[in-house]
C-alpha cells in the first residue's frame, strides 16, 4: 500500500532528477541540425526526414535500448556503467575477459566526468541564448549571465540542494508540459509533419541524402543526451517511476515538441536560427527563458550530483584515493557534497563556457562522449545477456549487434567532430581514465610490496613472549587480510608494550551497492587476545568504523572508543626508476595522489583524539 502511495511522488521527483538532460535537449538539437557547424538545407523533404530519425533514435536508443533492456540490468537496484561493471566482474572467470571488461567500465566513468563538465555548458547557455531572441542587443550579456548562473549553482552544493531539491519535480513538470502545449499548438497549424512518425521518412532520407544523414547524425544524437541518465539513477527512484514517467509523459512531452518545432521550420524556414523560442508568442519569451534558464539549471544539477556519486564509487572500489565526501543531508543518503569534484567541475565549466563561446561550439564537443558511454553500455550489457541473463549466445549476438550498429553509426558520425570541440571530452576522458587506472594499478603494487614485508600473523603471536601487555584494545587498520600490518610491527618496535586485546581491521568494498548489518562484520579470534575483522561496504555506502565495530556485540565484542586506540600507516611512496611494472611518470603521478590524500582517520570516521598514525617508506 505504502508503495502505491509513494508512486506518484517517486514519478514526479524522477522527472525533476532523471530526465532533466535530455527534456532540456530541445532548447538546441533542431537548432544544430539544420543550422550548425554541418548545416542541412531547410527543406521539406530535409525536415520531414530529419525529425523522423530524431523521432527513431529516441525510440531505438532511449526507449527500446534503456528503458526496456539495459535497465534490466541492475546490481540490486543501482546503475550505471560502475555498477555493471561490479555485476559482471562478479560473475565473470576468465582473468583476460575481466580485464577487458574493467577497462570498458573505466572508461565509461571517465567519460562520464567529460560528460558532467559539458552539460551545464551547452544546457545554461543555450536557455541564456534566449535573450538574443527576446532583444538582440542583450547578446552581450549572455556569457556573463551564464557564468553568473553557473557559479551559484556550484556556490551551493556545498550547502547541500535538499530544500531547492523539492522543487525540481513540479517544476520539470511545468517544463515538460510547456514543451508539449508549444509543439501541440504548432502541429494543429500544420499536422503534416506528423508524417515523419513514419520510418520510411528517415530512411528515404538516409538512402537519398546519405552524406547529409550522415552529418545529421553528428547533431541527432544531441536530441538523446541524457538518456544514459535513466539508467545512472534508477537506484535513486526505482525502475517502474522511471519507466511510468518517459511513456506517460516525458517521451509524448519530447516527440510533440520536436514535430512543433518540425511544423513551425515547414511554415517558416527561418525561424532556424532558434525554433525552440520561435514557437512561444512574443508576450511568452522572457517567462520561456526564466523557465528554460530553470529547466537547465535542474539539468546540470543531476549531472553535477551524478558525478559527486561516481566519485564516491570509484573511492570506494579502489580507483580513486579517499577524499573528502560530505553529506549535506541527515535523511537522504544520496545527497553528498565532494569539493575536489565540484571546483573541478567548475573551473572546466567556465573554460568552456569562456572558450567555446556560444551552445553551437559546445554541441559539437557534446555529442562524442555521449555516443562512446553508449557503446559501452552495449558491449557490457552484451556480457549481462550472456553471463547473467544466460540468454543463447546466438540471441544475445543478435541483440548486443543490432544495437552496436545504431551506437557505431552515431559514433561515426560524431568522431569527425574531433577537431572542433570532440576532443574536449576524448581529452577529459583520457585524464581520467588515466587517473583511475594509474591508482588502481599502484595500489595493487603497494599492497603486493606490503605483502613482501610482513610475516605470518601465527608467527608474530608466537614470538611475542616477553612482551609488555597494556589494558585496553587496539585497532590496527590495514588493507591486507593476511600478515602483520606494518603499524603493529612499528608500534612494537618503538613502544615495547601491546595492548591486551589487538584487532586487525580490513575494510572490504563489496560488488553490491550496499550491505546489510547482518553481512557487515566477519570476526576471527586468534591466540593471545589477537582477533582479525573484515568490515564490508557496499560500494554506494560510506565507512563508518566506531559504527561497524559496534555491531560487534553481537559476537560478544564490545568496543569502548574511550578505552580503544586505532594505530593507521601513513604510506610515503617513493617512485622507483628501475620497476617495470609500472611508468615511471605514473608511480610519480601515484605518490602525488597518496600523498594528497584524505586521511584514513577523516575517511573512516575515527574519533581524532584516539589515533596514533605511524609512518612507514614504500618504494614501487
Amino acid at each position: 500500500m505504502q508503495s502505491r502511495q509513494a508512486m506518484p511522488a517517486l514519478t514526479v521527483a524522477a522527472i525533476g532528477v532523471v530526465f532533466g538532460d535530455i527534456g532540456t535537449s530541445p532548447l538546441y538539437a533542431l537548432k544544430e541540425i539544420f543550422n550548425g557547424h554541418h548545416p542541412i538545407p531547410v527543406t521539406p523533404d530535409n525536415i520531414l526526414g530529419v525529425l523522423s530519425l530524431v523521432f527513431w533514435a529516441i525510440m531505438v536508443l532511449v526507449t527500446l535500448k534503456y528503458v526496456l533492456v539495459i535497465m534490466r540490468a541492475d546490481n540490486r537496484g543501482e546503475g550505471g556503467s560502475l555498477a555493471l561493471l561490479s555485476l559482471i566482474t562478479e560473475k565473470a572467470r576468465n582473468a583476460r575477459l575481466t580485464w577487458i571488461i574493467s577497462l570498458l567500465g573505466i572508461f565509461a566513468a571517465a567519460l562520464f566526468y567529460g560528460d558532467s563538465m559539458i552539460t551545464p555548458a551547452i544546457s545554461v547557455l543555450s536557455a541564456v541564448e534566449g535573450l538574443q531572441i527576446v532583444a538582440p542587443e542583450l547578446e552581450r550579456y549572455v556569457i556573463p549571465v551564464t557564468l553568473v548562473i553557473l557559479t551559484a549553482l556550484f556556490f551551493i552544493q556545498r550547502h547541500g540542494t535538499g530544500a531547492v531539491g523539492k522543487l525540481f519535480g513540479p517544476v520539470m513538470v511545468g517544463w515538460f508540459g510547456v514543451l508539449a502545449v508549444l509543439g501541440v499548438a504548432e502541429i494543429i497549424h500544420n499536422p503534416a509533419v506528423l508524417a515523419a512518425l513514419n520510418p520510411a521518412y528517415a530512411l528515404g532520407f538516409v538512402i537519398g541524402h546519405p552524406a547529409l544523414a550522415f552529418l545529421a547524425l553528428g547533431s541527432v544524437v544531441l536530441a538523446v543526451t541524457g538518456g544514459e541518465a535513466l539508467y545512472t539513477d534508477m537506484g535513486h527512484f526505482g525502475r517502474f517511476p522511471i519507466r511510468l514517467a518517459w511513456f506517460a509523459f516525458v517521451m509524448p512531452a519530447l516527440v510533440l515538441n520536436y514535430f512543433g518545432q518540425g511544423a513551425l521550420l515547414l511554415a517558416e524556414p527561418e525561424a532556424i536560427q532558434s525554433p525552440f523560442y520561435h514557437l512561444a508568442p512574443d508576450w511568452a519569451l522572457v517567462p520561456m527563458v526564466v523557465l528554460a534558464t530553470l529547466a537547465t539549471v535542474i539539468a546540470s544539477q543531476a549531472v553535477i550530483s551524478g558525478a559527486f556519486s561516481v566519485a564516491r564509487q570509484s573511492v570506494q572500489m579502489g580507483l580513486l584515493p579517499r577524499m573528502q565526501i560530505i553529506h549535506t543531508s541527515g535523511h537522504e543518503e544520496g545527497q553528498i557534497y565532494v569539493p575536489f569534484t565540484n571546483w573541478t567541475l567548475y573551473l572546466a565549466v567556465v573554460g568552456l563556457v569562456v572558450g567555446f563561446k556560444n551552445s553551437s561550439n559546445l554541441a559539437a564537443a557534446y555529442g562524442i562522449a555521449v555516443t562512446t558511454t553508449m557503446l559501452i553500455d552495449t558491449i557490457l550489457v552484451g556480457f549481462v545477456m550472456v553471463l547473467i541473463w544466460r540468454w543463447n549466445k546466438l540471441l544475445a549476438f543478435a541483440a548486443a549487434g543490432a544495437f552496436l550498429a545504431v551506437d557505431i553509426a552515431f559514433f561515426a558520425a560524431n568522431i569527425i567532430k574531433v577537431p572542433e570541440g570532440g576532443w574536449f571530452p576524448l581529452a577529459m576522458g583520457i585524464v581520467s581514465f588515466t587517473t583511475l587506472t594509474t591508482w588502481r594499478r599502484g595500489r595493487l603494487l603497494l599492497g603486493e610490496e606490503m605483502a613482501k614485508q610482513s610475516i605470518p600473523i601465527g608467527d608474530f603471536i608466537r614470538s611475542l613472549t616477553g612482551i609488555h601487555r597494556i589494558s585496553g584494545t587496539s585497532v590496527f587498520m590495514t588493507g591486507s587480510k593476511g600478515g602483520v600490518p606494518p603499524a603493529l610491527l612499528h608500534n612494537i618496535k618503538h613502544n615495547q608494550v601491546l595492548h591486551e586485546r589487538v584487532v586487525l581491521l580490513t575494510v572490504e568494498t563489496s560488488s553490491a551497492p550496499h550491505v546489510n548489518d547482518m553481512d557487515r562484520i566477519y570476526l576471527h579470534r586468534l591466540k593471545e587476545g589477537f582477533m582479525r575483522i573484515v568490515v564490508r561496504y557496499g560500494f554506494m555506502e560510506d565507512p563508518d568504523i566506531p559504527g561497524a565495530l559496534s555491531l560487534c556485540c553481537g559476537f560478544g565484542e564490545r568496543f569502548d572508543m574511550m578505552e580503544t586506540t586505532f594505530y593507521v600507516s601513513r604510506e610515503t611512496v617513493v617512485p622507483s626508476l628501475s620497476n617495470k611494472r609500472i611508468a615511471h611518470w605514473r608511480a610519480r603521478f601515484f605518490a602525488i595522489m597518496s600523498k594528497n590524500a584524505t586521511s584514513a582517520t577523516d575517511f573512516f570516521k575515527i574519533p581524532t583524539n584516539r589515533v596514533v598514525e605511524l609512518g612507514t617508506q614504500l618504494v614501487i
